[in-house]
């Protein structure tokens, strides 16, 4: 296997950047649900929305990488087996989450910057903030950025539930592509 996509597999890139985003999603999903319950004297109160933020501004650098390296790399072609409502709704699905990942993560970025202040990403930069002033943004951002977030759950689960019907009820390859153990004789 290779770092680039071919025609058949999906190359190591493809796969590193696949896994990296489900973990990072999930674990930042997890975070911003635990930390809102959060009280003000918690030890965590202040750190935890730090990380969730830091999180989130790698996983924007991460979707952008991976949007690119489709055009760069494209995703291999579809199985034969797919009928054409599985090959559009792959495609639905996938720009679906790109789409709604792009919206969480701006969203995000609205939250954490309505006060004017940039978003210090682990203490290695700042991501400046571009619009100020705005406390209600905040507030609509927010209610936006939770619903987002419970849809990219919902979608991802179901793009995970798809991938193990490919692997155990239509015993092709899909599942296999993206976990690296799909090999081209």
């Amino acid at each position: 296997m290779t770092w680039r996509n071919s025609s058949h597999e999906y190359g190591h890139f493809s796969i590193l950047l696949h896994w990296l985003m489900a973990l990072a999603i999930y674990a930042t999903f997890a975070l911003g649900l635990w930390m809102v319950g959060l009280g003000y004297y918690d030890s965590w109160y202040h750190n935890a929305p730090e990380i969730h933020k830091s999180v989130g501004v790698i996983l924007f650098m991460l979707l952008i990488m991976r949007l690119i390296w489709r055009i760069l790399s494209p995703p291999p072609a579809a199985l034969e087996s797919y009928t054409p409502l599985i090959r559009y709704s792959a495609i639905a699905m996938h720009w679906l989450l790109y789409s709604l990942l792009l919206a969480i993560l701006i969203s995000g970025y609205l939250i954490s910057t309505a006060d004017g202040q940039p978003i210090s990403v682990f203490g290695f930069f700042d991501l400046p903030a571009l619009i100020s002033g705005a406390g209600e943004q905040a507030d609509l951002a927010g209610e936006i950025h939770l619903w987002l977030a419970w849809g990219v759950v919902v979608l991802s689960v179901l793009h995970g539930l798809a991938a193990l019907k490919h692997h155990f009820i239509d015993r092709d390859i899909t599942l296999k592509r993206m976990l690296g153990h799909h090999r081209i004789p």
